[in-house]
């Protein structure tokens, strides 16, 4: 069963918002065993979403469709849905009496305007919106679903939950889609592909593997159709577990979850405690640590020492060693982080000190260059790393590096 979305609105074009419905929408119907086709973003305009619903009607089962259904003459969407199926726009009660509800409760005069959201194809069965005025309307039209949402996050979200997800499952006979990721870090996808080729020539016809790289990271992910949930679920474990045995000195974890959140969980499950000295990274990775629930757990906090003077003042970074090295060496990443251990009393550190840019590079310390040391009580390992000269760029690849280097020292010790 075939999905399409188009999301409708000049505002997604030119970049004003970002299209986070989509993404939401697809990993919702994935769940219940429909596959999307495509997704697709359309103007405010009469004949390019009558152009994107005919495109949409030959390639999917089901076309889901959001935004333009507000009060606003910008909002086009249901009459050019109407045009559509050739059809008249019609007043409905139920959708009439939520939005004079709506207004009622907030002490507001209902307008012309308002009121004519509850105008909805004749064609089409209203979903109420629950959040708000415009509602959604369901049509089944040649065998085909489509469904016409608000653009709104939140309205949408509760309309697909309350409404339109149990109504898929209930009306079409479904198969399962079971999804198991593989997280990787520290080694380039050609290279993993080439480690894993003949177990991924194996595979059934019914399980495709997908490379999803991501600065320093590449997550592994298994997908398995059919109609038989048990067997499917212990298939695509079957051949996850030949993967993670062949590739297992750069697995960070078997779950679909960012390699900080990886970190965090198996350092809580050992009892043990981080603490970070951050300078190009300025923070970093301690924000991507933070935005994890629970993460006090394990991280004790940090220091971003920017200057040479907090190196010294806070790390315990020696004068002399700044001096004859450079902030940006191996002498001083390692005189970092074990500051860090000392002051911070964690049984973990992790140092970054370098050169983000676009500016401040010398001729044998150009920018992107990088020093990185993790270390615990017993062992210190420090690493030079040259990345390019994209500030942003440099300091994401500081970071998933640090915290691989991190990952590592973890299994390394067994912890």
């Amino acid at each position: 069963m075939l999905a399409e979305i188009i999301t409708i609105g000049d505002e997604i074009l030119i970049g004003q918002i970002v299209d986070t419905n989509s993404a939401w929408m697809a990993a919702r119907l994935n769940d219940i065993g429909i596959r999307i086709k495509q997704i697709s973003s359309v103007s405010d305009d009469k004949q390019h979403i009558l152009t994107a619903l005919a495109e949409a009607t030959r390639r999917a089962d089901i076309i889901l469709i959001t935004g333009g259904l507000g009060p606003t003459k910008d909002d086009i969407t249901k009459k050019t849905i109407a045009e559509y199926f050739d059809v008249k726009l019609v007043e409905n009660k139920d959708a009439l009496d939520n939005v004079i509800a709506i207004f009622a409760r907030y002490n507001r005069p209902l307008l012309e305007v308002n009121r004519l959201q509850a105008q909805v194809p004749e064609n089409c069965e209203v979903i109420l919106n629950k959040n708000g005025t415009a509602p959604g309307m369901w049509f089944n039209v040649d065998g085909k679903i489509y469904i016409s949402m608000p653009g709104v996050p939140h309205e949408m979200m509760y309309m697909m939950d309350d409404t339109v997800l149990p109504k898929l499952k209930s009306t079409l006979k479904l198969p399962f889609i079971i999804h198991k990721t593989i997280l990787t870090v520290g080694e380039g996808e050609s290279f993993l592909a080439e480690r894993i080729a003949d177990i991924e020539d194996s595979l059934p016809s019914y399980i495709k593997l997908a490379y999803l790289p991501k600065l320093g990271q590449v997550r592994l992910r298994l997908s398995g159709y059919g109609e038989d949930e048990i067997l499917l679920k212990d298939k695509v474990n079957e051949f996850a577990a030949k993967i993670v045995e062949r590739v297992a000195n750069v697995v960070a974890a078997e779950e679909d979850i960012p390699i900080e959140k990886a970190i965090l969980d198996f350092m809580s499950g050992k009892g043990v405690t981080l603490s970070l000295a951050e300078s190009c990274t300025g923070g970093y990775i301690a924000h991507l640590i933070t935005q994890h629930p629970g993460s006090s757990k394990v991280f004790l906090g940090g220091v971003v020492s920017y200057s040479n003077g907090l190196k010294e003042s806070v790390l315990g970074v020696k004068n002399a060693t700044l001096g004859q090295f450079g902030a940006v060496s191996r002498e001083t990443v390692m005189e970092m982080v074990a500051g860090a251990l000392l002051n911070f009393k964690s049984d973990y550190a992790v140092a970054v000190t370098g050169i983000a840019g676009p500016d401040g590079g010398t001729p044998d310390k150009p920018v992107g260059t990088v020093w990185i040391a993790v270390a615990t009580i017993n062992k210190t390992v420090a690493k030079k790393l040259t990345f390019g000269n994209k500030r942003k760029q440099n300091i994401e690849r500081s970071a998933i590096s640090a915290l691989s280097m991190l990952n590592t020292l973890l299994h390394e010790n067994g912890e």
